[in-house]
């Protein structure tokens, strides 16, 4: 039980840099000699020192013959920063107790510290720390994005209405805006542009602005849309019929533009998702309408749904076939939460050990 308490503390302090982090996994660590907590720690932000490095400053000679608590293997290999590995084995940690092994294979932590005589356990509350860090997990195991799609609708099944109003509630949007703060970049289609000029950006105080990512086949939002403001942040993903000169204009003015293959005259999904992946965007929230809600299920991609549900009837019940039944998206390890007047659904395409 004492373990398990000070893995929770290491979690605790991992979730503090929730959105900071990418492309590197979120890390808690926790040092503990003769029951008494007496350094602790986390990975802030990618290039700054590792949690088990933080943990041991503030532990400083008291290391000597104490136990490491971390939700994360520790890494064995030189990144940005040192192999933590060699820290805690001149510290003299005398056993490392973690929740998961680092999916990386260039991490080799559990060897390296076996080796140097240090005692290892692993697997305290591993499926949350595996959840903790799905999105790295995903990432460094397929070089590929965790890609998380967002949709919000009326009872009656509508998107949207005549009007452009907003379907859900403001908390829920506040909710969105948080969601956007914790991924590398958003997306949508040219649609969405074009008819709400939308900015993307996480209105929290002092988040991140996550990359917008817009999907146009022919390159047909404006040069004026509010979205370009900023259009360092800006990744437009399009094809060979994209006009010229308007490629020009936008990579001018500091915008990237993906020229990407055309699948049934549209931008291929798994295609644009290979390539941002090599850009080292680990998480991608997809906030599109029907089309490229569509598109990003079809292709197989998605990892997470957040689905709001408002209490909403927009008066049109038409309805369309779905196909056969055991064609259906299920959704596993679901969630259910009101938020505001909403209700929010929440769940997987796959269950968090498939996503490898």
């Amino acid at each position: 039980m004492e373990n398990k308490k000070y893995i929770e503390l290491a979690l605790q302090l991992a979730r503090k840099a929730i959105g900071k982090t990418s492309p590197n996994p979120m890390v808690g660590a926790v040092v503990v000699k003769e029951g008494k907590i007496v350094g602790q720690g986390y990975h802030q932000k990618a290039g700054s020192p590792h949690a088990e490095i933080n943990a041991l400053l503030e532990a400083g000679s008291q290391s000597k013959g104490a136990t490491l608590y971390l939700n994360l293997e520790p890494c064995s290999h030189y990144g940005r920063t040192p192999p933590c590995t060699k820290a805690i084995i001149e510290a003299g940690i005398k056993k490392v107790v973690v929740s998961m092994l680092d999916p990386n294979p260039l991490v080799y932590g559990k060897e390296e510290l076996e080796k140097a005589g240090v005692e290892f356990e692993v697997g305290i509350l591993k499926e949350e720390a595996r959840k903790l860090n799905e999105v790295y997990v995903k990432y460094i195991t397929t070089k590929l994005p965790f890609v998380i799609l967002k949709s919000a609708v009326t009872l009656d099944g509508k998107i949207t209405t005549p009007d452009k109003g907003w379907i859900t509630s403001e908390q829920s949007r506040e909710l969105v805006h948080q969601l956007r703060s914790q991924v590398d970049a958003v997306l949508v289609g040219k649609n969405t542009i074009l008819a709400d000029d939308p900015l993307l950006t996480a209105r929290i105080k002092g988040a991140k602005d996550p990359f917008k990512i817009i999907v146009d086949t022919r390159l047909e939002i404006s040069l004026v849309s509010r979205v370009l403001k900023n259009p360092k942040k800006v990744i437009i993903a399009t094809t060979k019929d994209a006009p010229q000169p308007k490629v020009f204009t936008l990579e001018k003015s500091g915008a990237r533009v993906l020229i990407l293959p055309e699948d049934n005259g549209r931008v291929t999904i798994p295609k644009l998702m290979k390539r941002l992946g090599e850009m080292d965007l680990t998480s991608v929230l997809v906030e599109g309408g029907a089309q490229i809600n569509a598109s990003f299920l079809e292709s197989g991609l998605v990892d997470k749904i957040f689905f709001f549900i408002a209490p909403k009837i927009a008066g049109n019940f038409q309805l369309s076939a779905v196909g056969n039944l055991s064609e259906l998206v299920r959704l596993k390890e679901l969630s259910v939460e009101k938020i505001g007047e909403d209700i929010l659904i929440s769940g997987y395409i796959r269950a968090i050990e498939d996503q490898k």
